[in-house]
């Protein structure tokens, strides 16, 4: 099950996190403590997160529902989005314009000054991925992340390459299940969630919270 972390004080900025680490607000806990309480009747085999604190305090809150302490991993950090992290979208757009202009055409790791990129991104994803299918080929565990990773992690799944127009849905607090391959063959998409619950309390919170939650905000 892959969790993308709560609300973070960022994204209630609208403000690009990337590898910056602002933590949970107020509701991104109270996701986060929904999300425990749906789990709570099930048994993990493991719990994986990033370890910047919007995830891991999300795994924290999750972990200790279900009775599992959560590792940190580097591994599944956000993508380093270089010269664009702590900025508005408004900010980017006036000091970047070309850049902006081309990322709002078709989204492209790529196109950010500084950043990571594609290449490098999708091969630590893809790595973080592997070992932890590797370490518990039985059972079901839990990857606390980023809307990023999360995307990638997808578009490897359907063959896709994880640039251009994201197809999927991203909300704070959502679960996107993969069922692993059996017997050598390849992992499968199962479902990607909505966390519904969670998207409920956000608009309470804050109507205009939609736009990111719906996954204008997958790299974050």
């Amino acid at each position: 099950m892959l969790i993308r972390h709560g609300q973070s004080t960022w994204n209630q900025e609208h403000r690009i996190q990337g590898q910056l680490d602002p933590p949970l607000s107020e509701l991104g806990r109270r996701q986060a403590e929904l999300l425990g309480a749906r789990l709570a009747a099930r048994h993990f085999a493991g719990l994986y997160a990033s370890d910047l604190k919007r995830a891991f305090e999300t795994a924290e809150v999750v972990g200790a529902a279900v009775d599992v302490k959560p590792e940190p991993r580097t591994s599944l950090r956000e993508v380093y989005l270089g010269e664009w992290e702590g900025l508005t979208t408004e900010e980017i757009a006036e000091r970047y314009p070309e850049a902006w202009a081309s990322w709002v055409e078709e989204p492209d790791w790529d196109v950010v000054p500084g950043g990571e990129g594609q290449a490098v991104f999708d091969r630590r994803v893809a790595a973080a991925m592997d070992d932890i299918l590797r370490l518990h080929p039985h059972g079901d565990v839990l990857v606390v992340t980023h809307g990023g990773v999360i995307q990638v992690a997808l578009h490897r799944i359907v063959r896709k390459p994880s640039r251009g127009l994201f197809p999927f849905k991203i909300q704070n607090a959502s679960i996107t299940l993969i069922r692993a391959g059996l017997a050598g063959a390849a992992p499968a998409v199962v479902c990607v969630g909505r966390g519904a619950v969670a998207l409920r309390l956000a608009r309470r919170a804050n109507p205009v919270l939609h736009r990111w939650t719906d996954g204008d905000d997958p790299y974050a």
